[in-house]
């Protein structure tokens, strides 16, 4: 936990950059960059970012050049964008910072004191504060796309790549596993559905009377990554959240809140907080009903059941997975896909903690004891875990890491692509540096002579 939050720390910690010049001081201007500029408060607060992240550093020189040229290089990267008429919407980077937050809130539990405390603002402080920084970084992602969106790489290229590499500079592969799952969702009761009904109806009543619909949202929802935020999922489009809710909550006026909707995620009461164009900002109270604890036996005795037909060579894994599953994956053999890669292949840092503790303890072809699991709609459920390979740390080679390989010599030919375009784009640019910062060795390629 207290490396997440240091994490979390040096991230927001960035932001300081367009924060912490005091108003009315006259702030030294480094360099031009055709319409952007460098301020020394911003040379000043990336190179203490740097020692607050790594502690020590052994050439103070040499980072504060490296910290510079990669300003140089963001601005040109900035005003590129200008010139070819690149802009997000408001709406576009709202929901990018609503992803960042999420995300943070879920590598702390949704605690989101956690966060404010660290920064010693309030969750709005802080998105207000993060916008320009997130803006900047989804321009330099825009137009570095577009500067390499045709780069492609051949199998030679790959095998040269690889080769070049020294033996002894090759990191170390993480161990890696290939595993599916038999999932069994306790059924729910229908008293506790009703239970569920009754009390958003007594909120949706509570809000209607008066109440702050974000307040009930914060201390009611089950929903850990919208509820810290007052049930604010932030502007969305068509297409990004459950077909049932998408065709309420675009139905909404604004302000209005809606009578109960049922999703995979459970039951949710919504309001309508705006509407642009063809996105709105909606925020949501979701409950997510609980099984009984005599059905969560059940559920457990029944995959123990499914276990031992497996085990007793009665039908394979990928057979029973289709017949018993209740996951989506059923029709894929059970093997589970990694969301970060698509791919079968998981080290520890893409699992949950439970699942690699689980999975850890496994050999190939062994299969796991029920154990609680939580689905991607939130579920509550049990499952089964089949380990079908794991892949020791290994030095990496190109028959079992090819695509690993593939994606870092692509990486690099990429950047080969952005540093070719950068040196054209200096010629042709306004570029001026302080004379007072002309000492880091790759000034002679910014400034062309007049």
């Amino acid at each position: 936990m207290r490396r997440i939050v240091f994490c979390i720390l040096f991230f927001i910690s960035c932001l300081t950059s367009v924060f912490s010049q005091p108003s009315g001081t006259v702030d030294e201007i480094v360099a031009i960059i055709g319409k952007e500029i460098i301020t020394k408060s911003e040379l000043e607060t990336e190179y203490n970012n740097y020692v607050a992240q790594y502690k020590t550093v052994e050439d103070e020189e040499e980072i504060r050049c490296m910290i510079f040229e990669h300003l140089l290089r963001q601005k040109l990267f900035i005003h590129q964008a200008q010139v070819d008429s690149i802009e997000f919407t408001p709406q576009e980077v709202d929901s990018r910072v609503n992803y960042q937050i999420n995300y943070w809130l879920a590598q702390v539990g949704g605690n989101s004191k956690v966060i404010e405390e660290a920064y010693h603002k309030t969750m709005d402080e802080i998105k207000k504060d993060m916008r320009e920084l997130i803006q900047n970084q989804m321009i330099t992602e825009r137009v570095q796309q577009n500067i390499t969106d045709n780069v492609m790489i051949t199998p030679a290229e790959v095998k040269r790549f690889f080769d070049k590499i020294p033996d002894d500079s090759l990191p170390t592969i993480q161990p890696s596993y290939e595993f599916g799952h038999i999932v069994k969702l306790p059924p729910v009761s229908e008293e506790e559905i009703a239970a569920i009904k009754d009390r958003l109806n007594s909120f949706r009543e509570r809000a209607l009377r008066g109440e702050k619909f974000s307040m009930l949202a914060r201390l009611y929802s089950d929903d850990p990554g919208s509820a810290p935020n007052g049930g604010d999922l932030g502007f969305v489009e068509r297409g990004t959240l459950y077909p049932e809710f998408e065709a309420v909550a675009f139905n909404l006026k604004s302000g209005e809140i809606s009578p109960i909707v049922q999703t995979k995620a459970g039951y949710h009461i919504i309001q309508m907080i705006e509407r642009k164009g063809e996105k709105i900002n909606v925020a949501h109270i979701l409950l997510q009903p609980k099984p009984s604890a005599d059905e969560q036996v059940k559920a457990i005795e029944f995959l123990d059941s499914v276990r031992q037909v497996i085990l007793d060579e009665k039908m394979d894994f990928s057979a029973a997975a289709l017949k018993y599953s209740d996951d989506m994956n059923k029709n894929s053999g059970g093997w589970v896909v990694n969301p970060y890669n698509n791919s079968y292949k998981f080290e520890k840092d893409a699992m949950e903690a439970a699942t690699f503790t689980t999975v850890s303890k496994l050999i190939p072809g062994e299969y796991s004891q029920p154990v609680a699991y939580v689905n991607e709609d939130g579920q509550m459920a049990y499952r089964i875990i089949y380990l079908k390979t794991k892949v020791a740390a290994h030095k990496p080679n190109l028959r079992e890491d090819y695509d690993l390989i593939k994606n870092a010599a692509l990486e690099e030919k990429k950047q080969n692509f952005i540093n070719q375009w950068l040196k054209e784009k200096i010629k042709v640019t306004n570029i001026k540096i302080n004379p007072n910062y002309r000492n880091c060795p790759f000034i002679d390629e910014w400034e062309i002579p007049e």
